[in-house]
């Protein structure tokens, strides 16, 4: 799989290229990077000093695997990595709208300039609750990630029920991503699927259940179930969810 990701990589470059984006935990996925990806990814580029790394590691601690690593962190990767973090995810803030970027100077620098004439300044509030939010031992926020695990198996446990469904096992985030084209070119009642978007459109409109198209994320034949929600609402959703696909036919 390593040396896969380095001839991708390596074959999608061009003298056009620019930048790499990537996140870790990954949205919509729950894939995480290992140290070993990176490194494999880091080694082709190295060579393309002009390539900026966009690192989205805003579910960092939200994190399954026991470990993380950022490709930042590789000393010859330094000067090339932006990475883009925030309270939202793994310290439940969502909405005090607060985040930050470790980068090169030059690019902190264009990125003042461009904020200051849109924004007038993040409230006093949400920059001490951050203070304490980072400046806290990780250990804090375990018992959050443990119970994001536990709800992670559980949706796990129900979509492997369903007929058809091909999912894989998130390491990270609070997101799953089903294959769910076997549903595809079924109907139930006047409501025909032949796309994911039908297929959320079907699941909100039968089971009132809300999930995201896989289009939205250039993944068309999958949709993404958020489980950042409390346990009793999940299994009253994935009961709905069964329902509503095994009713296709």
């Amino acid at each position: 799989m390593i040396l896969r990701f380095h001839l991708r990589l390596q074959d999608a470059i061009t003298d056009k290229t620019k930048m790499m984006v990537y996140s870790s935990p990954c949205n919509p996925s729950g894939s995480v990077y290992s140290k070993e990806e990176l490194r494999s990814l880091a080694d082709i580029l190295v060579n393309y000093p002009s390539i900026t790394v966009l690192s989205d590691e805003i579910y960092e601690h939200i994190n399954f695997t026991g470990s993380y690593f950022s490709i930042g962190a590789f000393p010859d990767m330094y000067n090339q990595v932006v990475t883009i973090n925030g309270v939202s995810k793994s310290f439940a803030m969502t909405g005090w709208r607060l985040g930050y970027i470790g980068a090169p100077l030059h690019i902190a620098q264009a990125c003042t300039k461009i904020q200051g004439q849109f924004t007038s300044g993040t409230s006093s509030i949400s920059q001490r609750a951050a203070i304490a939010a980072v400046s806290a031992d990780p250990s804090e926020i375990h018992e959050m990630r443990d119970a994001f695990l536990s709800r992670r198996d559980f949706i796990l446990e129900e979509l492997n029920k369903i007929k058809g469904i091909n999912i894989n096992q998130p390491q990270g985030a609070f997101y799953v991503f089903p294959d769910v084209s076997a549903f595809f070119n079924k109907s139930y009642g006047d409501f025909t699927v032949t796309n994911s978007d039908q297929l959320a459109m079907y699941i909100l409109e039968t089971a009132k259940v809300a999930v995201v198209t896989g289009n939205a994320f250039g993944s068309p034949n999958c949709i993404r179930i958020s489980y950042a929600s409390s346990m009793e609402k999940l299994k009253d959703a994935m009961d709905r969810i069964a329902t509503a696909l095994n009713n296709l036919t």
